[in-house]
């Protein structure tokens, strides 16, 4: 019971920490640029409207889902190796 306390803990402390962790992505050649922190939540998006200028909406829009699915593949990867050595204690299974 003492060693889920302890995990659950940790838990609390990743967590937190991951809140500050912070990952940017930039696709297009600059032209779109995506902060995210380590929770998953959406700092700020960035256009380069010198880049954009006379591209396609739809390159631009593939650009930006681009950008979000890389930052929040990172964040993933982030939390999963920070959260694997808590998640023995709680007899989590696959992290």
């Amino acid at each position: 019971m003492f060693e889920k306390s302890k995990a659950l803990f940790e838990l609390k402390k990743i967590q937190s920490a991951l809140s500050k962790e912070i990952i940017e992505v930039e696709t297009g050649n600059g032209a779109v640029k995506v902060r995210i922190n380590g929770e998953q939540k959406i700092q700020k998006i960035t256009l380069d409207e010198a880049v954009i200028r006379g591209t396609e909406m739809a390159k631009v829009e593939k650009w930006i889902e681009s950008a979000i699915t890389q930052a929040i593949t990172r964040s993933q990867q982030l939390a999963a190796e920070k959260m694997r050595s808590v998640a023995g204690g709680l007899g989590l299974p696959g992290l």
